[in-house]
């Protein structure tokens, strides 16, 4: 028999299981399929390695039916994906994300599609891979912001108006209003608004701006319309930048040291960066960006491993922030 006719003839056994609801025992499946009863038996345990199976007894025999549609075989989801979801929220909870109430809602809908065998079926794996899965929280900056913000953002983008809040700049000012035009939301250890403000007639036009979730109150969508335009990308943008801050871009060009080498070369300075091997050994790095003051606090912990070769007013910075660095050692006389 060919290989082609082997299949079309397990594709028969599938739809022959999944089309019965009484089920069918093994001579049953010999008899259609037109084979022995121990070649269906084999056939059997092939399919329910793909599919569930569910066994019934009828008397002194067995009968056989793939539970539920051929569709849900493939969507059904694994503990592992499970598991994998479960940690993302935690982590976002952890951090105060206003992404975490939509991911929670998100995995309550999934657990909650599942009919009781997959829940039986899926609860071991899933606790246990639930138990062993933790992020690593990391140092940093960490503000609470309501979820409500994000939701509002997100339907002024999708509805293409502003959305309006008092914004708080400082923490000992007073909040101000602010009505501007969403152009999207850069998601990290504090979540952005990323935002412009209206054109107003014999004004310049003014670029983007970052605006925090945990700074933002009252937040409402606005009558007036306003949408980021086609051409936008809110990743290229964010990349003009090394971190948060965001000022003049500066071509930047790093040395590494030959026996950092190998760590530079597992390491991401920069989306942009390009990379140089040098007679040495060492290695030459080159990116665009702005954000001086991040930058060199994130060289900081390259300290003795690589050289700043330019610009010069990233050099100046590292000396500023080593200076007060140094300020925050005191010695005991």
């Amino acid at each position: 028999m060919t290989r082609m006719a082997k299949l079309d003839r397990l594709l028969s056994l599938v739809y022959l299981l999944s089309e019965t609801s009484d089920g069918v025992t093994l001579d049953d499946m010999a008899t259609a399929l037109g084979v022995n009863r121990r070649t269906a038996e084999r056939m059997r345990d092939v399919i329910g390695l793909h599919f569930d199976l569910e066994e019934q007894s009828d008397g002194s025999r067995k009968r056989f039916r793939i539970l539920g549609s051929l569709r849900r075989v493939y969507t059904r989801p694994t503990p592992e994906e499970l598991a994998a979801l479960q940690t993302e929220v935690d982590a976002r909870q952890l951090e105060h994300s206003p992404r975490a109430a939509l991911l929670l809602s998100l995995l309550a809908k999934i657990k909650s599609a599942l009919d009781d065998r997959e829940r039986r079926r899926l609860a071991p794996d899933l606790e246990l891979l639930a138990r062993a899965h933790r992020m690593m929280v990391a140092a940093g900056p960490t503000a609470a912001s309501d979820p409500a913000t994000l939701t509002t953002v997100q339907h002024a983008i999708l509805a293409g108006t502003c959305v309006e809040f008092d914004y708080v700049r400082e923490e000992d000012e007073p909040p101000q209003w602010r009505r501007v035009i969403p152009y999207g939301v850069a998601f990290g250890p504090l979540t952005y608004l990323v935002g412009k403000m209206p054109p107003r007639e014999g004004k310049p036009d003014k670029e983007p701006v970052l605006f925090r979730f945990d700074r933002m109150s009252d937040v409402r969508p606005s009558n007036t319309l306003g949408t980021a335009p086609e051409d936008f990308d809110l990743e290229a943008w964010l990349a003009e930048s090394f971190g948060i801050w965001r000022d003049e871009k500066h071509e930047v060009c790093l040395r590494v040291l030959p026996h950092a080498s190998a760590r530079a070369k597992a390491w991401r300075f920069h989306g942009s960066q390009t990379t140089e091997p040098l007679p040495d050994g060492g290695m030459r790095i080159r990116f665009a960006a702005g954000g001086l003051r991040e930058m060199a606090e994130h060289l900081f912990s390259w300290a003795g491993d690589l050289v700043i070769e330019s610009p010069e007013e990233l050099k100046e910075t590292m000396s500023e922030r080593l200076r007060l660095a140094a300020a925050m050692v005191v010695r005991d006389e």
